[in-house]
């Protein structure tokens, strides 16, 4: 994977697991990249521009970090061969809930579709472009304020019934019509609110990109992955749905009527 950007190395004294402390005050961002020369690219460029940086290069030092640094973000590189790091994106998710932006280094993709399924916030195929990758990185810290406590809270009350189903936003959850809940991946749950919010109307996919809040990363494909799993989830039969139907040549209608309370 190449980089558009070049810059002088940092220390040699960040080594595997290590990490480097900044001391400005834009935001902390966990930086993870076996590739340490482009790692400190990275980090350099991030730190010029008013952030400080902790540095890892193995993931058993990732509860570690979380622990005790106050981090704003994460940057998570997919090229390790030594560990999975599918596996460091469920383990992140399960001691917090910052923003993953994921640089994958793979060539077709797969794993960083993957990773956003798992729990990754953002996605930036290789080669990164440090410009993008610095206003990926704002935008993330900037709706990660906008939702903090005290924000949209009357947004986040009641829910919606549709189908025999409920979407409880308060708890994040879908019950369907026997009163099981449902698990739905962050996504899911962001592009079903999306259509909740527009019953009835052809929404192209273009607005769902934006509407599920990934729109710096995410191709108008993706949203298609994302529309067939959604699918799997509400229909007895995805391959031929009745709730969520596709508007050849603009998007997707959601063909149901919905109530809010």
């Amino acid at each position: 994977m190449t980089i558009d950007y070049r810059a002088s190395s940092h220390d040699q004294q960040q080594q595997t697991g290590s990490a480097h402390l900044g001391t400005t005050s834009a935001g902390r961002i966990l930086v993870m990249d076996d590739d340490l020369e482009m790692h400190d690219v990275i980090a350099h460029y991030l730190e010029e521009h008013g952030f400080s940086v902790v540095s890892a290069s193995s993931s058993p030092s990732v509860p570690r970090l979380l622990a005790m640094s106050e981090l704003s973000l994460i940057l998570l590189s997919l090229r390790s061969a030594q560990h999975h790091r599918l596996d460091v994106v469920r383990e992140i998710r399960s001691h917090s809930n910052l923003p993953i932006i994921i640089m994958d280094h793979a060539p077709n993709g797969t794993d960083g579709v993957v990773a956003l399924e798992l729990g990754a916030d953002d996605y930036i195929a290789g080669p990164v472009a440090l410009r993008e990758l610095l206003a990926r990185v704002r935008a993330k810290l900037r709706r990660r304020q906008m939702a903090r406590p005290g924000r949209g809270r009357q947004t986040d009350r009641g829910g919606y019934r549709f189908g025999g189903w409920q979407l409880q936003r308060a708890k994040r959850q879908l019950i369907d019509p026997s009163g099981m809940p449902v698990r739905l991946t962050k996504g899911r749950y962001a592009l079903l609110v999306a259509f909740l919010d527009a019953p009835r109307r052809p929404l192209t996919r273009a607005y769902l990109v934006q509407a599920t809040h990934v729109h710096e990363d995410v191709i108008d494909r993706s949203i298609d992955v994302q529309v067939v799993r959604l699918r799997r989830k509400l229909e007895p039969n995805a391959s031929s749905p009745q709730m969520i139907l596709t508007e050849r040549g603009v998007g997707y209608l959601f063909a149901c009527d919905v109530e809010r309370y």
